[in-house]
């Protein structure tokens, strides 16, 4: 059994059980790299402050650069021995230079320690992130305009409702994605404050430089209440939903896709490099890959819900409770990054049935609306408008015809305002055309909103 570095007070080892339940090691070794980067500024700033030597930080640092070479060639294996990744570094030091290492803990506690590494690995995460959400909207934008010319059918509670351009239903996700961003990005400013130097609780007597600590470690700025630096992990929740609401969108997108792919559908043919067949049912070929991000979604979410019902009831300080926030953190750092690859890659290899969605609009009344506002045009009110239109429609069932198969003088058995002019109120393209105020799914709006997007995705 590995000496503990908090031994002193106890007279009987810990129980095996209980060692192995305690232990963090398993999951929280991926902080190695955080955990040296941070030991060596906080090694720097002690012989700076004169609270060690400069030869002294010369032989930490050596062993140290070491260790990481170790750990990241896997030369040094995360046993389940040491309780957590922080005591594996500290009695891999102390082995390697014997008790001079034990000074590099000087004025700093495993809590501060601890909040550090996972601040350095939430920054870290939501770079990788922010990027890999950028090249997803690379790749929406590039379907967008390669399909600029398809139509289909916009849906409300998943019934049809009017003609839009697929291009626009697209950039729909773009917009979603790029608040997604701007969330990481407001995260990353809560999550870039250093809190080493604020030792167990209550700061520490030494002459530390905190200041000198965040520039080397890249952090805007230190924790101004010690107490708080080491309790709360509101940064972590703040990242998990940020996640879940990403992975929220992601669902979506993939929920339509799955409709859309559908034999009732039939508006998108997926690629079989991201398809799946049937053990039992050799025509089949399911979009898998689609279904396992919406379902990844809830595990997003059942890791906020948890870690939320953790913290709820902390007192200040720290507490053993916040070690997990680590496995939910990691997991659902691993699982977005998972998704996002997935589905960018696939975004780029659908294909659309453009005819398909195009007959898609021309059944199922999708221009109804058009035909009340083109009543209001002649001098009526809407709401008597939208009543007219809905007799029409009726009509128009009970007859199995759609209204552009209506015969003017059907039409005007409703209305004595309609004309045959309303005949161009009533084809789906011209419908789209019409709708060119700012956001709407009219083409030169949509081009602009392409344009506007390539410019936001370059700056």
């Amino acid at each position: 059994m590995v000496q503990k570095i908090w031994g002193g007070r106890f007279q009987k080892d810990m129980d095996e059980i209980v060692e192995r339940f305690n232990a963090s090691i398993r999951f929280d070794y991926r902080l190695y790299a955080q955990d040296i980067e941070g030991s060596m500024a906080h090694c720097r700033m002690l012989a700076k402050q004169k609270i060690i030597s400069h030869e002294e930080a010369s032989q930490i640092l050596d062993a140290l650069a070491e260790i990481k070479r170790e750990m990241e060639g896997a030369e040094s294996s995360f046993e389940e021995g040491h309780e957590d990744i922080h005591t594996l570094v500290e009695k891999t030091l102390v082995e390697k230079i014997g008790t001079l290492g034990e000074k590099l803990h000087t004025g700093r506690s495993r809590n501060d320690q601890v909040s550090l590494d996972i601040r350095m690995y939430v920054r870290k995460a939501i770079g990788r992130v922010l990027d890999l959400i950028k090249e997803m909207q690379k790749s929406l934008i590039s379907l967008a305009e390669k399909n600029m010319g398809l139509m289909l059918p916009g849906y409300t509670h998943l019934q049809r409702a009017q003609p839009v351009l697929l291009a626009h239903h697209l950039l729909a996700y773009f917009e979603m994605t790029k608040r997604d961003r701007q969330r990481f990005q407001e995260n990353l400013k809560r999550v870039n404050i250093l809190p080493l130097g604020s030792a167990a609780l209550a700061g520490s007597t030494f002459n530390l430089d905190r200041e000198m600590v965040a520039k080397e470690l890249g952090f805007d700025a230190i924790s101004d209440n010690s107490m708080d630096a080491v309790s709360d992990r509101d940064f972590v929740l703040e990242f998990l939903f940020s996640s879940s609401v990403l992975m929220m969108h992601l669902s979506r997108l993939s929920e339509e896709l799955v409709i859309w792919s559908s034999q009732e559908f039939g508006f998108i043919d997926l690629p079989d490099a991201f398809c799946t067949g049937s053990s039992i049912m050799p025509q089949k070929k399911n979009p898998d890959l689609l279904e396992l991000i919406r379902g990844k979604t809830g595990r997003v979410y059942g890791h906020l819900m948890a870690f939320l019902t953790t913290m709820k009831g902390l007192p200040l300080t720290y507490n053993k409770d916040m070690q997990e926030d680590k496995e939910a953190l990691f997991d659902t750092f691993d699982t977005v990054e998972d998704c996002l690859v997935v589905i960018t890659r696939l975004i780029k290899e659908i294909s659309f049935n453009g005819e398909t969605m195009k007959g898609a609009t021309e059944e199922g009344y999708l221009v109804a609306t058009d035909l009340a506002d083109y009543l209001v045009m002649k001098g009526g009110t809407f709401r008597q408008a939208h009543e007219t239109v809905g007799k029409i429609i009726l009509f128009a069932i009970n007859q199995k015809k759609e209204l552009h198969q209506l015969t003017l003088k059907e039409m005007k058995s409703f209305s004595g305002q309609i004309d045959k002019d309303v005949y161009e109120w009533l084809e789906p393209a011209i419908c789209i055309k019409r709708r060119n105020s700012p956001g709407g799914t009219g083409p030169e709006m949509v081009k602009k909103s392409l344009q506007k997007a390539k410019e936001e995705i370059e700056s």
